[in-house]
């Protein structure tokens, strides 16, 4: 059974930077079996896809609200997939989300099977 598990959230000021992890247990990411994605949920708000890593890497695809800001990117020696922040804002602030799963319309469509337990993210102006 694939869990997965994210760290690396706190507080950071509007302007700076942070990097969330996500670490699998059960499943290999060098594997590239999984479509793996990154999402969050602020208070009152819906749940929405940050951005989504096909094939170790070799697509990658970003939500409007990100793009330019958020990496998102996977490490085979380490075993992880990072979504790097930076030029974070207020808005950014919300519980972040590793999730996978082996088809692609699934993830895109927020409907993953997979899902990390999240991380908090808290950006301060």
């Amino acid at each position: 059974q694939v869990q997965l598990e994210e760290s690396g959230g706190g507080s950071v000021q509007a302007g700076g930077s942070l990097r969330l992890s996500c670490a699998a247990s059960g499943y290999t990411f060098s594997n590239n079996i999984l479509i793996v994605g990154w999402f969050r949920q602020a208070p009152g708000k819906d749940r929405e896809w940050v951005a989504i890593l096909v094939s170790g890497g070799r697509e990658t695809l970003y939500n409007d609200s990100v793009k330019g800001r958020f990496t998102i990117s996977q490490d085979n020696y380490r075993d992880m997939v990072y979504l790097q922040m930076t030029s974070v804002n207020v808005d950014d602030t919300a519980m972040y989300y590793c999730a996978a799963d082996a088809e692609f319309d699934r993830v895109v469509n927020g409907n993953p099977r997979i899902w990390g337990q999240g991380t908090q993210v808290t950006v301060s102006s």
